[in-house]
């Protein structure tokens, strides 16, 4: 088994130095037409510094109409190269595998953000949003596509799509979200077809070297596990991608739809056919043994949140120390402040119920 200090390759890019990977966290510290603040540049860069072999930024807006929360950074405008720019090569230099995470909202935009009426799949009552159409549905394709190639353009190693979590993408997968009775929906080969020419045309648009991830998660927001399962396997087997990230909530319980078989969830996942597949998962990974059990249940590398929020250098902290735990929640703010957490991230943590320690 290798451990968690071993190097990890790719098929394209830079090998990672080690098994840790930054998740993509929401930190609401941008600006708000989506150029990199200092703010989330020190956030990020401390990451890198901190020792992560992958720094992924948080959730990227591809384009103004699927923007998802305040402080978002974003790729859809030659504005926000230079503040990308400044990122990868700061994150480069500190020999960290540099990565966007590239993100629609779809039916989860806020109405007072894109001004308008949010888009998805189909319409949903709910979130008061409007259904696609097929021209919209091709636009957020190619605005995911254009988003990736200026990523490249500002030295980035590589970018993730953001495929989990009822986000656009996500949607698509979905059977109950998604009642398009065109190509992109129905039969699974269709909801999947977005995600699958969405990585078609970054491999046709970026260069040879360039990676490409896919985060996907099996539970919640009317998805199947067992689709899911399918849809990771086809990934894995394509090889048209470097890594698949799972975004699992809690990577060693039992899934919620499949009770009592006495299997974790990441078991559905670790037991696929990888090719030159490389497969992580988040989750619940909060310490450094439990970063050991994960990579002992047959992941390739472990993503890490709500630690590395406690943290910056939570990989070095766990190589020194093979049982590393953070210190305990709630988490006093003058600790989160020197751990690169501005004020407005503060406060967005302070959503994560018992995170974050109140005055008296």
């Amino acid at each position: 088994m290798p451990s968690l200090h071993d190097p990890l390759s790719f098929t394209r890019g830079v090998a990672l130095k080690n098994r840790f990977m930054l998740a993509p966290l929401t930190n609401e510290q941008s600006h708000k037409d989506g150029v990199l603040s200092d703010a989330e540049y020190k956030w990020l860069t401390m990451r890198a510094e901190g020792g992560f072999g992958l720094t992924m930024t948080c959730a990227t807006a591809i384009c103004p109409r699927g923007i998802g929360f305040n402080g978002q950074l974003a790729a859809y405008r030659d504005q926000h190269l230079e503040g990308l720019t400044r990122l990868a090569a700061a994150i480069n230099l500190q020999g960290s595998h540099s990565v966007v995470q590239l993100h629609h909202a779809g039916m989860r935009s806020p109405k007072d953000l894109i001004g308008g009426a949010p888009l998805c799949p189909s319409a949903n009552a709910e979130f008061g949003a409007e259904a696609m159409t097929l021209g919209e549905v091709e636009k957020a394709r190619d605005d995911f596509i254009a988003a990736a190639k200026r990523c490249e353009r500002a030295g980035f190693h590589g970018v993730e799509l953001h495929a989990a979590h009822g986000y656009l993408i996500c949607q698509f997968l979905s059977a109950e979200i998604n009642q398009r009775d065109d190509r992109y929906g129905g039969s699974l080969e269709n909801r999947v077809r977005l995600l699958n020419e969405i990585i078609d045309g970054v491999r046709t648009a970026c260069g040879a070297n360039f990676s490409l991830g896919v985060r996907l998660s099996p539970e919640r927001f009317g998805l199947n596990l067992l689709e899911i399962q399918e849809v990771a396997q086809a990934l894995m087997r394509g090889g048209k991608i470097d890594y698949l990230d799972m975004s699992l909530w809690d990577a060693f319980k039992e899934p919620t739809d499949f009770k009592g078989e006495g299997r974790s969830l990441i078991s559905y996942f670790t037991s696929l056919d990888r090719g030159n597949v490389r497969l992580g998962a988040a989750g619940k990974i909060t310490t450094g043994a439990l970063a050991r059990e994960a990579m002992e249940a047959g992941l390739d590398f472990v993503v890490i949140g709500r630690a590395a929020i406690l943290h910056h250098d939570f990989p070095k902290q766990v190589q020194a120390n093979p049982d590393f735990t953070p210190i305990p929640l709630p988490a006093p703010v003058a600790h989160l402040k020197n751990e690169g957490l501005s004020a407005p991230f503060v406060d967005y943590m302070r959503a994560w119920k018992g995170f974050v320690e109140e005055a008296a």
